[in-house]
């Protein structure tokens, strides 16, 4: 496992990070989260990703009972604040929610700290002075080490760089976005003078683009999948769809993938992995995983980035343009 810094700061987080957005699955089954956590501990993950919104909080519960057994500095654990419940205060970025937001996380997290918060989506309704000055609170006032941002704009990270040296604030070191082989104009042309510019790491979601790049679904949608068990949750379809969505032409294109997987004598998802971890810009791909062996499948992928010379990254490249 290789540790990376987050941009150009300090903070060094696995190569692969623990996510739990749909990891604990349905049954929010805590003894098999204890399971897979300590598996992912074991194999050198140290990156562990939450939100307020997971589950309804439940997942920073779930978390912050599975994480006991390990010493909290040898963790770096994240949460992001933006749908916090249906009161008219409990959405968004406005200061009362981001502090009240940050302070329940860490009730459930039973933590007095989280290594990294971002705001989990940009809000055009809050004065970004607002947003920036709050989030330079929550981190001088220690509940946090370090703010980031997820899904945010380019335009918007120059807005908040902008405002924090006016202002004097921490800023922020991390953004957080879809990447993956379908989704990769963000991340590869819209950022790329805010990674120069201001230091900026990633945390990249959805490197599998919800386990469509494994091959899994080149047949249909199997039983028990996570496409069949998450079928009605709005935000699993339409972030599958913003990035290209499970039709025939990027079907065709995951099992090209899959023949490139063949040929090196490994799995679909290790190659998208591996391609994802390529990216230097990349300080951490987040894992949904639910079972021990999908985990210990997805760190192999780990040995697969020596397999990607520059004719294979062509390629796959040449597949997913």
């Amino acid at each position: 496992m290789e540790y990376r810094k987050v941009g150009k700061w300090g903070l060094k987080i696995s190569e692969l990070g623990f996510g739990t957005w749909l990891t604990f699955g349905p049954q929010l089954d805590v003894d098999r989260s204890k399971e897979i956590i300590r598996e992912a501990f074991k194999n050198g993950i140290n990156f562990f990703d939450t939100a307020e919104a997971y589950q309804g909080g439940m997942a920073e519960y779930i978390l912050s009972q599975a994480l006991k057994e390990f010493k909290r500095e040898d963790l770096v654990v994240s949460t992001k604040i933006f749908w916090g419940g249906s009161g008219p205060n409990d959405l968004g970025l406005s200061r009362k929610h981001l502090i009240e937001g940050t302070e329940n996380s860490l009730k459930r997290l039973q933590m007095k700290y989280v290594d990294l918060v971002y705001c989990h989506r940009p809000d055009p309704s809050v004065p970004m002075e607002e947003v920036v000055l709050a989030m330079d609170y929550i981190v001088r006032s220690g509940m946090a080490l370090y703010w980031g941002t997820s899904e945010w704009s380019a335009q918007e990270l120059e807005e908040a760089h902008r405002v924090c040296k006016e202002w004097k604030c921490v800023e922020p070191i991390v953004e957080q976005p879809q990447y993956n082989m379908l989704k990769r104009e963000r991340v590869e042309k819209e950022y790329l003078p805010i990674y120069e510019k201001y230091g900026m790491g990633l945390t990249i979601w959805s490197p599998l683009n919800a386990g469509i790049l494994t091959g899994k679904y080149n047949n249909g949608i199997p039983k028990g999948s996570r496409l069949d068990l998450f079928k009605d949750n709005g935000g699993l379809k339409g972030n599958i769809d913003e990035a290209g969505g499970l039709n025939e032409k990027t079907l065709e294109r995951v099992k090209k993938l899959t023949k490139i997987a063949d040929d090196l004598g490994v799995k679909t998802a290790q190659v998208a992995l591996a391609w994802v971890l390529k990216n230097d810009h990349v300080s951490s791909a987040i894992l949904g995983v639910s079972r021990v062996e999908q985990l210990q499948e997805n760190i192999k992928s780990l040995e697969v980035k020596a397999k990607l010379t520059d004719d294979v990254m062509k390629k796959i490249n040449s597949i997913f343009e």
